[in-house]
């Protein structure tokens, strides 16, 4: 039995628009929490979940599989039209790479993914509740690059092969804006949200130069597609992306997660951008998380709440920065989860100066 009632699609829209009518901050944990991996104490952690609501109704998108024949019931669901043929040598998860070749691009877009593809929903019979629609899926641009590519072709395509990555980038935002369509008109979402990590734990990965060359025409028309249907356009981007916060927020942005601690200045973020984008607050998942006490969980939703909330608009959202797993203890998950909901309300009840 849980204390709290979710908040209205309607609550969580005036967050993110700046004119908050919410009860309380949003809270949109469960997502990260992986009751799975914590052993023994799945059934603890589900039963911790189970106490308090999630702030939206999230609608998983399934995209392509990276090589034909990976989603077994759709075999030409795919980026690439062959069966896995290259690996890196190092054996890093983004030393991988299919497209070994760009003179194969032609051929990648001639067999490029439909966003009409009958499967698009995992969820598409779940009616809505009265929740914020989330429609979500990983890896946009460049982490749709990379994972093509490899990392070390992708980070050098930039000044090798420019026309070629405008290409895949414009396919890819094509096929993005189809899916946004769908969401807006068939899945009744109230939002979307993607993934880039674009920057490291000191800085981002290339300059602001080359994100506004190769990424902020295609975020501008993925932003725009989610405005048409009236929906927020969120970005999850891990690491120090302070250079790019002001270009998106020109892309269009509405949403941005985490801003990862120990990678920039909350109150700096808060002060410069905080009155443009809805900061969605990630909780620290390196350090506070695994090694601090409940008090110290308590003491950093607190700061994140009063860095980010500002009265009378909202613009914050709570949950966590990346995944919740088995070593975070289960005292600290639900001082988590509880300080966010009663701190919550407290901040959300604080009148604008």
């Amino acid at each position: 039995m849980t204390a709290y009632q979710p908040l209205t699609r309607e609550e969580v829209a005036s967050v993110i628009a700046g004119h908050s009518k919410a009860r309380r901050v949003p809270a949109i944990i469960h997502f990260w929490v992986h009751p799975g991996a914590f052993g023994a104490n799945e059934a603890a952690v589900n039963e911790i979940l189970a106490r308090f609501p999630q702030d939206v109704q999230p609608v998983l998108i399934k995209l392509p599989g990276n090589f034909r024949g990976q989603i077994p019931e759709s075999p030409h669901y795919a980026w690439l039209p062959w069966e896995p043929i290259v690996t890196g040598e190092s054996g890093a998860y983004d030393s991988n790479f299919g497209l070994a070749d760009w003179s194969r691009l032609d051929e990648v877009l001639a067999n490029f993914p439909s966003p009409s593809y009958p499967g698009l929903w995992d969820y598409a019979t779940e009616a809505p509740d009265g929740r914020y629609r989330l429609g979500q899926w990983w890896f946009c641009l460049f982490e749709r690059h990379w994972s093509l590519r490899g990392m070390s072709n992708a980070l050098m395509d930039y000044y090798a092969h420019p026309d070629e990555v405008h290409k895949l980038f414009d396919a890819l935002t094509t096929y993005y804006c189809g899916v946004i369509d769908r969401a807006g008109a068939e899945a009744r979402c109230d939002g979307i949200w993607t993934s880039d990590d674009l920057g490291t734990q000191t800085g981002e990965f290339f300059s602001p130069e080359i994100f506004r060359e190769f990424y902020k025409p295609y975020y501008t028309r993925m932003a725009a597609a989610c405005h048409k249907h009236n929906m927020a356009f969120w970005m999850h981007a891990c690491g120090n992306v302070m250079q790019f916060i002001p270009e998106w927020i020109e892309c269009g942005l509405d949403v941005l997660h985490p801003i990862q601690k120990h990678t920039m200045d909350e109150a700096l973020v808060a002060r410069r951008f905080g009155d443009k984008l809805t900061i969605f607050a990630g909780m620290d998942v390196q350090q506070v998380i695994p090694w601090g006490s409940p008090d110290d969980v308590r003491q950093e939703v607190r700061f994140l709440m009063d860095t980010y909330w500002r009265p009378g608009e909202g613009r914050c959202m709570i949950t966590a920065g990346n995944g919740i797993n088995g070593d975070c203890p289960l005292p600290s998950l639900e001082a988590f989860l509880d300080e966010s909901f009663s701190y919550g309300t407290t901040v959300a009840a604080r009148k604008k100066k």
